[in-house]
């Protein structure tokens, strides 16, 4: 069947049809130009009665096979059909009970063969599964994760860590049967108050740092940052109770006051903008009733803020030299605790303070950006978010992260699940940062690094993994950040996903590995032939016809780009088609 080589061009090898029939079985199907050392492997990818056309993807040496040719066939070089003892070369291992072999799914060219690969080689970097809605994702994730767990007879991955953000709350059905596995917990979470036995998703506020109030209170610009900043030691100060951050607190409500009493405003402005200030925040040695000594007499704050017929506070002079006493306070010198707790209305109390205090934010346009940031905390406080970051009990980070993954039985949970679907996507997007970067600075913490890794997996990934405004913002994007760190410390991502177009280009570029169902948008196809250099523009077409729950498999972890189809998960996720015959009729 197999005639000499016509001509070769680039990795492309036009041979004749002896046969001079075009056999479209054959099509897909390897062959191998046998020499002397080597045997080249290459695939037919078009067929007429006249010529073979074969795209040349590795080379065979000493049982081993290498992707890519370094030498191209001679003219005079046979060809044969691939022998079966080749085919697992770069199938994949057919043992699939081993724990070192992660299953895919079935070979769609080669009947009764599995394609595979080794575990570490596709869960050791960050990966892709990409394809239109429909075309099979959910129950691809869903297969390829229950055959970790479900198809191991060496032993169990009772030490991974794998948290998937659940857009829909479509896998908690596909992974129950954990539980029924000794040593094996899927635990899920919801941001549903109420759902059965799951737990509502919570974060304690405390471990929110500046860049993650940034996000959450929806900073457009850097200078805002600051405030935010100022906030969180205001914070520390009002909700510490040690005797150095109460001096802390009468100085700072001592420096509000004083810039109030120079601000030139009337006297019944002034008057009442302290006794403001001073009603809700005060000390003990501070407040309206501290008592100011004069030899004869005695008064206290509120009485010293009365205004006489003309209109004058005649004893503020008393109140000035009081607040004098105190001495000043610079907020860049103070350092909160490691630890230290508060709440979200522990924030908002600080940050009203500081738009009361005028000597902190004495311009007008930061007050207003500050006052922005008030008024959609105020808004988190007042709405069902609120109950995302309550906490019943205090934790270190760590503490947090252990128990996150740990079921109520106490046995670890190697699977936890992240349903969003009962909030806006905004705001799921904000929370999707939060644990990232939660997850990834532990990560960078642990003494011996990559003990724990951290697998992360995100589903609707193009809402989520985006070119935002971070790196303005925040300096980084903690997507970005973990595609391009992540992988030594451990912290690995998985993108799910109809749009690939639309994720961060960065993120999508640091991607190992690529999972791609059907596609049909020019643009999506381009990200995805741009991606790999030895996928062929004829196997780029056939994405674009493959069946529901098929794929083409690439990258590191593959010799060569395959098409698999996926084995059908047990359960399924909560991921089918609307059945409009059953509903309409």
């Amino acid at each position: 069947m197999f005639g000499k080589i016509i001509d070769i061009e680039e990795n492309t090898v036009i041979m004749e049809n002896l046969k001079k029939e075009a056999e479209t079985n054959l099509l897909n199907v390897h062959i191998v130009f046998g020499e002397n050392d080597r045997s080249i492997v290459g695939e037919i990818i078009g067929i007429n009665s006249e010529i073979i056309k074969v795209l040349l993807l590795g080379e065979i040496k000493n049982n081993v096979f290498t992707p890519s040719v370094v030498k191209k066939p001679s003219f005079k070089t046979p060809a044969r059909l691939i022998y079966k003892s080749e085919l697992e070369l770069f199938l994949g291992s057919q043992d699939i009970a081993s724990k070192s072999n992660l299953l895919i799914g079935k070979s769609t060219t080669y009947e009764g063969y599995n394609i595979t690969t080794r575990i570490n080689d596709f869960f050791d970097g960050h990966f892709a599964i990409v394809g239109n809605t429909g075309a099979g994702k959910s129950c691809g994730v869903a297969s390829i994760l229950q055959n970790i767990f479900y198809h191991n007879d060496e032993a169990l991955p009772t030490k991974a860590h794998i948290v998937l953000f659940d857009a829909y709350g479509e896998y908690n059905r596909a992974f129950e049967k954990m539980n029924s596995i000794p040593n094996l917990r899927f635990k899920h979470y919801t941001t549903q108050v109420n759902f059965g036995d799951s737990d509502v998703i919570s974060i304690p506020a405390y471990f929110l740092d500046v860049d993650d109030l940034a996000l959450l209170l929806n900073c457009t610009d850097s200078s805002q940052l600051p405030i935010i900043e100022q906030a969180l030691k205001l914070v520390y100060i009002f909700t510490a109770q040690d005797e150095q951050t109460l001096e802390y607190k009468n100085d700072i409500i001592a420096k509000s006051l004083q810039d109030i009493l120079a601000s030139g405003k009337t006297s019944t402005q002034i008057r009442d903008q302290i006794v403001a200030v001073l009603s809700k925040y005060n000390t003990e040695t501070l407040n309206l009733d501290t008592i100011i000594s004069q030899p004869g007499y005695n008064r206290t704050i509120r009485q010293c803020l009365n205004i006489d017929a003309q209109g004058k506070m005649n004893s503020v002079g008393l109140v000035i030299d009081f607040l004098q006493n105190f001495s000043k306070v610079d907020l860049e010198k103070i350092n909160t605790a490691p630890n230290f707790c508060y709440t979200l209305d522990d924030l908002y109390y600080a940050l009203e303070f500081a738009l009361i205090g005028e000597g902190i934010l004495s311009s007008s346009a930061v007050f207003e950006k500050a006052n922005q940031l008030k008024v959609r905390l105020h808004g988190i406080i007042n709405s069902d978010s609120r109950q995302y970051f309550q906490f019943e009990k205090e934790v270190t980070k760590e503490e947090y992260i252990r128990d996150f993954f740990t079921a109520k039985d106490g046995v670890p949970a190697q699977m936890v699940n992240l349903n969003f679907s009962y909030i806006d996507e905004r705001f799921a997007k904000v929370l999707t940062k939060i644990f990232a970067k939660l997850f990834f600075n532990f990560t960078t913490t642990l003494e011996q690094r990559a003990s724990f890794p951290i697998h992360i997996i995100i589903e609707e990934a193009h809402r989520y993994v985006q070119n935002d405004n971070d790196l303005e913002l925040l300096g980084y994007n903690i997507f970005d950040r973990i595609t391009k760190e992540g992988r030594k410390y451990g912290v690995l991502l998985g993108f799910i996903t109809q749009r690939p177009s639309e994720l961060s280009t960065t993120s999508l570029s640091q991607c190992s590995n690529f999972i791609v169902f059907r596609m049909f948008h020019p643009a999506d196809i381009e990200i995805v032939a741009n991606i790999s250099s030895n996928v062929s523009k004829e196997t780029l077409d056939r994405i674009k016809t493959l069946r529901p729950g098929m794929a083409m498999a690439f990258g590191s972890a593959f010799k060569v780009p395959l098409i698999a189809k996926l084995n059908l998960p047990d359960p399924m996720p909560e991921s089918t088609s609307v059945d409009i015959e059953n509903a309409w009729y």
